[in-house]
């Protein structure tokens, strides 16, 4: 299998990072869907007004993640 583009999945990370895209990307399909779970949980929880902690978790998570993958840390499964 050829490597992964760290371009590619730190552009994935920086427009549709809150949907798991970038994780999918990489071969993480496990933490992909949690991300995506929680975009999901986080837009059900708006309504009664928590949705926003989730929200800033979520996005939280996706900037280590943006970063650790710009320092070559976070890589694709070969």
């Amino acid at each position: 299998m050829a490597e992964k583009s760290k371009t590619a999945a730190a552009l994935l990370c920086f427009f549709l990072g809150g949907l798991g895209v970038h994780r999918f990307y990489l071969g993480k399909v496990g933490t992909g869907i949690l991300q995506l779970l929680l975009l999901i949980l986080g837009s059900v929880l708006l309504i009664v007004g928590v949705g926003v902690f989730v929200y800033g978790a979520l996005g939280l998570w996706v900037l280590i993640d943006f970063i650790l993958i710009l320092t070559g840390t976070l890589k694709g499964k070969a």
